[in-house]
């Protein structure tokens, strides 16, 4: 509460930092009618038009960026992703489209709802905080009002029609006690575990089959294009060794920015708030009441920090024992601070009505104006000079790295030595090769495609504090590899193949065993030098010990005990498994489970049904003509990230 009345600014920009971050992790698949469109108005650049409205390369392009921001996502995953985003985008507005079409609309008065009830804190003690603050976050997120609100509107209509869709939903009481037997019966097992690193010595591998495989395959195996560099590196705490603050500069600037350096009259605080916001006045009276009554045991001896920990209403104090640190004057409001500066170190003040409450306040420390000695200030302005000077040193070097390497780019290990940075040669370097002091980094690998020899890349961030020249020294064009370069891999692979079918055929030779042996694992085990293990009871949601995940061995929970089976491979382990114990569902639990079972067996449904309208829909809209797919758009976008 003290830091909202401290910097009303300031709490309001958190707020809205906190609630565009849930909004675009929740919204990241909408699609804004219109948005983004005003480089695409091409028709080459649509991948989709729903009604009046188009999907465009860059309204995709942008959600994927969204979508796979701060993760490391392979590169072969890329096209998948964009694939499901594009139809995830699609189905949203065909949504949009027949809620619209239906007559759903969103009223401003539902808007106001929407968002009061997604964000209440923008409406501090009922009260919006207001548009301005409101648009400046947004402008921070590269968001507009319209754009911003135009996400809570589409989300709001597609709410609307799933409401309208899941009215026909319904969870008889016979699926409720169904999926509670399916959730809550467990089965235990034994097992025998066949591992493939037993069998790898049996696997060999010719070189007459590594020859055939790679005549077959050769297409596939291809030497990337590769390039060699000379990189100028700029180390930043390489030049902050050769950089020392002058004191006399220090001193000069000190004398000129005086005022920097007074400290103003200031308290050391610490109060225990007990709010009114946003309550009925009628309940003013006992709040106080319980605020005079903190008092009295304060001054009684009550310890003050733990009494804050238990009853104040400010956030942002009750867990540091009410403490505020120093206050300058203008920094709280009015009541509180004409009260904070008036007590003496160690004071207690009376109950002190403010608009957020009644507070009560404890002077701790007390420091009169002052302005703090050079001597005191030296070390900190020496820091920041210094990190000032470095930072301009290091950019201004690295401007002029770039700038002489393209005039003279086989000057470039000249040029390290003349401006006292880092020279480091890079013989071969192909995309996802680590590269020194860059390391695997997908900007130095887009900076570098299809440059030239002696081409010359723009000035680069690098990990650690570095920026980075690049200097193409040589092009290694791609081309088919030979078998020389490949025949390791293909070994590799040939064997890893056969490994497997030696497993598969050990692991169903095993089964027939203990088959044969009435489902004894036994004799198994003997056979082939194995061990049989057994699991506790576990439920399909759960795991086995020794196995891993119930899914794994699914087909236990439908077959009789003595069965035995030969679930998937767990790992590269395959398993000869038996069945031997069953227990149903505990019945007189039902109650517990009844309501969340039925909520989720609701959703599933609804999830389904949904699916179903939005493939129908799609449908009626092709064949009305409602909606059009670009399809050759659309594969030259996937095109790309498959690259």
């Amino acid at each position: 509460m003290f830091d909202l009345f401290r910097s009303r600014a300031k709490g309001v920009k958190i707020v809205l930092g906190a609630l565009l971050m849930l909004v675009a992790l929740s919204m990241v698949v909408t699609l804004i009618p219109g948005f983004g469109s005003g480089g695409g108005g091409q028709q080459d650049q649509i991948v989709a038009e729903i009604g009046k409205n188009t999907l465009t390369v860059q309204d995709v392009r942008k959600r994927l960026q969204m979508l796979t921001k701060n993760r490391s996502v392979p590169k072969e995953m890329m096209q998948m992703y964009a694939e499901q985003l594009l139809s995830a985008l699609i189905n949203e507005q065909v949504m949009v489209y027949e809620a619209q079409r239906l007559g759903f609309d969103v009223t401003p008065e539902e808007m106001l709802r929407g968002l009061q009830t997604m964000a209440p804190m923008l409406f501090q003690g009922g009260q919006f905080v207001g548009k301005e603050a409101y648009a400046a976050m947004l402008r921070e997120q590269d968001l507009s009002i319209p754009e911003f609100e135009a996400n809570v509107r589409t989300q709001m209509l597609v709410s609307k029609l799933e409401d309208l869709v899941g009215q026909g939903v319904l969870v008889t009481p016979g699926e409720v006690v169904k999926e509670y037997q399916r959730r809550n019966e467990k089965v235990k097992l034994e097992y025998v575990k066949i591992d493939p690193s037993r069998f790898r010595s049996e696997v060999g591998v010719s070189p007459d089959e590594v020859r055939s495989y790679y005549q077959i395959n050769k297409m596939q195996f291809q030497v990337q294009e590769k390039r060699a560099f000379q990189l100028l590196v700029v180390d930043e705490a390489k030049v902050a060794q050769r950089i020392a603050a002058p004191e006399a500069e220090l001193r000069k600037y000190y004398e000129a920015n005086k005022d920097q350096f007074r400290t103003p009259d200031r308290v050391h605080a610490r109060h225990i708030l007990l709010t009114t916001t946003g309550k009925p006045k009628e309940e003013e009276a006992a709040i106080r009441a319980k605020a005079e009554g903190l008092l009295k045991q304060l001054k009684a001896g009550a310890d003050f920090a733990e009494l804050a920990k238990k009853n104040s209403d400010d956030p942002g104090s009750a867990s540091k024992g009410g403490d505020l640190g120093w206050i300058v004057k203008g920094q709280t409001v009015p009541e509180f601070e004409n009260t904070a500066f008036a007590l003496k170190p160690k004071d207690l003040s009376g109950v002190v009505a403010t608009k957020y409450g009644f507070h009560i306040i404890q002077a701790l420390e007390r420091e009169p104006a002052r302005l703090t000695p050079f001597e005191e200030v030296k070390d900190k302005l020496a820091q920041e000079w210094k990190k000032q000077q470095v930072y301009e040193t290091v950019q201004k070097l690295a401007d002029q790295a770039h700038d002489l390497a393209v005039k003279n780019p086989a000057g470039a290990e000249q040029i390290a030595r003349d401006l006292g940075i880092d020279g480091v040669k890079v013989d071969k370097a192909g995309a996802g090769d680590p590269v020194p002091d860059l390391g695997v980094n997908a900007d130095f690998e887009a900076a570098v495609a299809g440059l030239p020899k002696n081409g010359v890349t723009g000035v680069l961030q690098a990990p650690g504090n570095k920026l980075v020249v690049a200097v193409v020294t040589n092009v290694f064009p791609a081309r088919p590899a030979e078998l020389s370069e490949v025949e390791a891999n293909i070994r590799a692979t040939i064997a890893s193949q056969k490994l497997v079918q030696v497993v598969e055929q050990k692991t169903r030779e095993a089964l027939a065993k203990a088959k044969a042996a009435g489902g004894d694992l036994k004799v198994v085990a003997q056979a082939m030098g194995l061990e049989v293990k057994s699991t506790q009871e576990f439920a399909r949601n759960g795991a086995a010990d020794g196995i891993g995940p119930a899914v794994s061995v699914y087909q236990a929970f439908d077959l009789p005990v003595g069965s035995v089976f030969m679930p998937g491979a767990v790992g590269e382990d395959r398993l000869v498994c038996k069945v031997v114990g069953q227990t149903p569902a505990d019945m007189t639990k039902l109650g517990e489970q009844r309501d969340a079972i039925a909520r989720t067996l609701r959703e599933d449904k609804l999830k389904r049904r949904t699916e179903l309208l939005q493939d129908s829909l799609r449908n009626a809209l092709y064949k009305e003509g409602k909606l059009k797919v670009h399809q050759d758009t659309i594969n030259k976008l996937f095109e790309s990230y498959r690259g």
